[in-house]
């Protein structure tokens, strides 16, 4: 039982039959101090003081029944039915206080008006409380149902958006092993293949993450920038400045693939362009990845998943936007940290 997600200790429900009890027998309280010099022996003063206690009493025991009864109630149990259960309770509860008023001889207010009043209060009492309750309930189960939906919904499309990298960037690495094993490197060749094996694993283990620490990312780019450099023959290199202080920052999954890739699918890069990579935080705590621009003559199709595939998944788990700037012949991509 919850009320505002917190749980509903015996503690609040007896501090809220009490205040309600005080309030059913408000007349009887007002009236006690008038009613007691009435009395002309102590024992008289005494049996009416324990008479109105025993009332009180009573009433919280009623009042805790009914509340217990209608919050345990199911949430579907429409309005009509939670009244007839509690004004089954109540009738059972005034049969029961009758016949101990009569047992000890204080039947004066047994058929009164205000005590069958009080009783019926005390019934409206407790089924409104279990009724609002109850749609309170159900209102919040509709919401986390809808929150529960909303998650797998976004955590189905981010798995999506990184399975599609894997056959992306098998294709590109088979092709840089296969250079390596035509030009007989036995030793870059072994190199390469356990580079490529940390690459792969980490690749395959994303599928189960979503935001990793930022040093994750950095060690997987850096058996990912030996690959790279083998396969453009040390024409790319990396100049990665991110404090350690600053590593346990939070960033999506394969966040760092991606832009590589794009650097060099898009640049060109030899001996007269040779590229340069370089990986910072800016004053923001952004994640900069810089290159110079040396566009191919014949620029690629734009059908790939590349930076679109990249900010769409920083929108599904950060909330968050990856600024692109290019100025001054420099091309930028802002990764912001969680």
């Amino acid at each position: 039982m919850k009320v505002f997600d917190r749980p509903v200790s015996d503690r609040m429900r007896i501090i809220f039959c009490a205040l309600v009890s005080a309030f059913i027998i408000y007349p009887r309280i007002i009236d006690l101090p008038w009613e007691l010099p009435r009395f002309t022996t102590r024992s008289e003063s005494v049996e009416h003081i324990l008479f109105f206690i025993y009332r009180y009493l009573f009433f919280g025991l009623l009042t805790w029944m009914l509340l217990s009864f209608n919050i345990r109630r199911p949430p579907a149990r429409t309005f009509g039915k939670r009244l007839l259960g509690t004004f089954l309770i109540t009738a059972c509860a005034y049969i029961i206080y009758v016949l101990v008023s009569l047992a000890i001889s204080k039947h004066v207010d047994c058929f009164t008006g205000l005590l069958l009043f009080q009783f019926v209060v005390a019934c409206l009492i407790c089924t409104f409380t279990g009724h609002v309750f109850a749609l309170y309930s159900a209102q919040r189960a509709h919401e986390r149902e809808i929150e529960k939906l909303k998650t797998e919904n976004l955590q189905s499309r981010c798995e999506a958006l990184a399975g599609q990298i894997n056959p992306h960037f098998f294709f590109n690495s088979l092709n840089g092993l296969s250079a390596l094993v035509r030009n007989d490197r036995k030793k870059q060749t072994l190199k390469y293949i356990h580079a490529l094996s940390e690459v792969f694993r980490y690749i395959l283990r994303s599928d189960r993450k979503g935001l990793v620490q930022l040093s994750e990312e950095l060690k997987f780019l850096d058996s990912f920038r030996y690959l790279q450099e083998i396969r453009y023959s040390d024409k790319l290199y990396f100049n990665i400045s991110v404090p350690e202080a600053k590593q346990n920052r939070l960033i999506p999954v394969l966040s760092l693939l991606p832009p590589v890739e794009n650097i060099v699918k898009h640049n060109t890069v030899d001996s007269e362009h040779p590229m340069k990579v370089s990986i910072f935080l800016n004053e923001r705590d952004e994640l900069v990845i810089s290159n110079p621009v040396h566009e191919k003559i014949d620029p690629p199709d734009q059908n790939g998943i590349g930076l679109k595939n990249l900010s769409d998944r920083f929108e599904l788990l950060l909330n968050r936007t990856v600024r692109i700037e290019r100025r001054d012949g420099c091309f930028k991509v802002y990764l912001p940290l969680a």
